[in-house]
């Protein structure tokens, strides 16, 4: 049974999760126009790696169980809303980057939760850092074969593109992990001394 404070910080990234899945499937349909980056890059790589970040969080606070639901919910959330807002039916990409997005996104996830999970009691950034860099590889070639294969959009490359940007986020995306930890912990009456750290 969840704390009050437990149930908060449930609430908390669960809607967060969704926040950041209806972002980068807006975003990942606008290719990045500077530098000649448009066949390389879209401007999702650059908020989906906070989506590792919320299920990382959610799994050190509260263990796999609870982070599957908070996983659960935010897809929920995220794909419904993104079918409402950034989903044109007249257009066959638009559809296909909604259902590339929540298979790519579910499967994705749990992968991160099981992996964080095995590695949760090594240094405190192993886990992290390999669930996300796992995860991303995975969703990055799942979303952009489901979203883009032979439609004449360069997929391979804007997949490429994008997993280099996400594996840079999910180095950066260790700072606030480890800045938020000791919150984490806090809020859900957990101490960092049972987590062998």
């Amino acid at each position: 049974m969840l704390t009050f404070k437990q149930r908060n910080l449930f609430i908390i990234l669960s809607f967060f999760m969704g926040v950041v899945v209806i972002a980068s499937n807006y975003l990942v349909q606008f290719p990045v126009q500077f530098y000649e980056l448009e066949n390389l890059l879209t401007y999702g790589a650059f908020s989906y790696p906070i989506t590792f970040l919320i299920t990382d969080l959610a799994n050190r606070a509260f263990g796999k169980k609870i982070a599957r639901y908070v996983v659960l919910i935010g897809f929920f959330i995220g794909i419904i809303l993104t079918l409402f807002i950034s989903t044109n039916f007249d257009d066959i990409i638009s559809i296909r980057i909604a259902v590339g997005s929540a298979t790519a996104f579910f499967i994705a996830q749990n992968l991160d939760v099981n992996i964080f999970d095995r590695l949760r009691k090594k240094i405190w950034y192993v886990a992290p850092l390999i669930s996300s860099i796992l995860g991303s590889i995975l969703d990055t070639f799942l979303f952009f074969s489901i979203a883009f294969y032979n439609t004449g959009i360069p997929w391979i490359t804007l997949a490429l593109g994008d997993l280099a940007v996400k594996l840079i986020v999910a180095l950066i995306m260790l700072i606030p992990f480890r800045l938020l930890l000791n919150k984490i912990n806090d809020f859900a009456d957990l101490k960092i001394k049972n987590l062998n750290y």
